[in-house]
């Protein structure tokens, strides 16, 4: 059966490794001076040689070479032992599936044994983020007293789930992101080898996917050259999935349109078309970089075809301002991050969606000229606040949601929002990412309007985010939280309302409040 490209052309030589300089160098002068440490800690995302060079040291400190420095030398029995998986002396265990302390236990009850071949016993523990913390205790005593002929390499890509007990105890290296004009070179290498035929801009995007991944992006390679036709840009981008896509750019004409209908349409179409949604976000959020690298005149930093950078260059100059585009982005990278845990996939995308759409501020053109009101206060002088207001009957944005969307709810009345609650919504909203980033998401598309009759009043801008808060246990998530945060469990109502929350040193029955809560305002300035 022909091997897989990344395990034939896996690094068999310090030099080989690409990307980890100052972690190759460290361990070559160790092997030079015989300073090898008894346990090593090698941390960074997948793809970018832990595994490797765990197999490299492994292969260095028994190679039979009498030059140190030309360890390993690929040419001693030992080494072509290690190279063909065959020595017996370097043991690899998968932490995910041996994480109980049973399985630590039956390792170190064998550690003490001398090796079969080699000087020394090497143990690999891949994902070692995975042992359980019973597991973790019984491998420290090893960790910090092993035989002098035991070695320890542990692998993690979530250093951070590592107790500290055992941190302490290990070398620690963190390896890197691989460069893109690295992956580029060396794909380019291993395609002239292979007789492989490809573009340069194709192996860019190849390594841009791989996000800074060797393995990564030698497998890409691998399955776009089992096409056995040339590799261009177009065909990369088909294959993996990264052109832009006529969805994408439908939805975000949708939010340029303001039409938020039209917008959850596309998405519900290619959900059921069989788009993950988690992939389906990232690719819009790739899309809307794109438009924001192009409004930056960045455009040469694209991998585009002709007719999508000309769409491209619309849209990027459609949006009203820079901010505005990085305020869509932000929301649907959000959405990215979420889709996963969600128990409705599809709420993310269309929390973005609605967000992106709605949560637009009023153009400077359609906004009248701004009057400073000073707030008449009871006994006590109020900081005059300047008011932007919209004539009587206008639009407020140029966005505004089709005819056909549910209005807004009568604006109600409320008490001042309680200061335990403005200085600790940031907080509360904290304390429910830890229970609900699905909750958290919904809190996110609300403001604590004020108080009406001992209840919480939340302000929502449309009756879908509003309708899904009040399903499930949002709600009552929310309460959890503000009794952690606050000490106090509220009562919580949704409403729809398109007014600004008051904050809480407004006279609430002054003009500015008057001016915020009916006719649209915005504070601007305080004086």
């Amino acid at each position: 059966m022909p091997q897989a490209l990344y395990r034939k052309w896996r690094p068999q030589t310090w030099d080989a490794v690409i990307g980890q300089e100052h972690i190759i160098h460290t361990l070559r002068n160790a092997i030079a001076a015989d300073r090898v440490a008894h346990a090593y800690l090698f941390a960074g995302p997948r793809g970018t040689g832990k595994t490797t060079t765990a197999r490299l040291l492994a292969k260095a400190v028994n190679c039979l070479d009498d030059d140190l420095a030309a360890r390993p030398c690929n040419q001693c029995e030992h080494c072509l032992a290690v190279n063909e998986g065959r020595f017996l002396d370097l043991i690899e265990i998968d932490a995910a599936s041996n994480t109980s302390v049973e399985d630590i236990r039956d390792l170190r009850d064998k550690i003490n044994f001398s090796p079969n071949q080699g000087r020394y016993k090497v143990y690999i523990i891949d994902e070692v983020h995975m042992l359980s913390t019973a597991a973790f205790n019984a491998l420290l005593k090893t960790l910090e007293e092993p035989p002098d002929h035991a070695i320890f390499v542990l692998a993690t890509t979530e250093v951070h789930k590592i107790p500290a007990t055992v941190l302490s105890r290990c070398q620690r290296h963190e390896f890197r992101r691989i460069p893109v004009p690295d992956i580029v070179a060396n794909l380019s290498k291993l395609a002239e080898s292979e007789g492989i035929q490809a573009d340069p801009e194709a192996l860019t995007l190849i390594a841009r996917q791989a996000t800074g991944a060797m393995r990564d992006a030698i497998s890409l390679l691998d399955q776009l050259a089992s096409t056995s036709e040339r590799i261009t840009l177009e065909m990369a981008q088909t294959v993996l999935g990264t052109a832009a896509s006529e969805a994408v750019i439908e939805i975000t004409a949708a939010i340029l349109a303001g039409d938020a209908a039209r917008g959850l349409d596309r998405i519900h179409q290619s959900l059921d078309a069989g788009s993950d949604p988690r992939q389906f976000a990232r690719q819009i959020v790739d899309y809307l970089r794109s438009l924001l690298l192009v409004r930056m005149g960045n455009a040469g930093q694209i991998e585009a075809t002709q007719e999508v950078r000309q769409r491209m260059a619309q849209q990027a100059q459609a949006f009203e301002s820079t901010p505005e585009l990085l305020r869509v982005i932000r929301a649907f990278n959000l959405a990215a991050g979420e889709a996963r845990l969600s128990w409705q996939p599809a709420l993310p995308l269309e929390l973005a969606l609605i967000e992106s759409v709605e949560g637009s501020t009023p153009a400077p053109a359609d906004l009248a000229e701004s009057p400073r009101a000073a707030a008449p206060s009871r006994g006590t002088r109020t900081p005059a606040k300047e008011v932007r207001t919209a004539p009587s009957g206008a639009a407020k944005t140029q966005r505004a949601a089709p005819p056909a969307a549910e209005p807004a709810s009568p604006q109600i009345e409320v008490d001042a929002l309680p200061q335990r609650v403005a200085q600790h919504w940031n907080e509360i909203r904290a304390a429910v990412r830890q229970r609900s980033p699905q909750t958290q998401a919904l809190v996110n598309s609300c403001k604590p309007l004020g108080v009406r009759n001992g209840a919480l009043i939340l302000g929502f801008k449309g009756e879908l985010v509003k309708s899904k808060m009040e399903q499930g246990e949002h709600i009552e998530i929310l309460q959890e939280a503000m009794q952690e945060v606050i000490g106090e469990k509220m009562p919580v109502r949704c409403v729809l309302s398109s007014g600004k929350a008051i904050p809480p040193d407004v006279d609430q029955d002054g003009m500015v409040a008057a001016a915020l809560r009916d006719l649209g305002g915005e504070i601007v300035d305080i004086q």
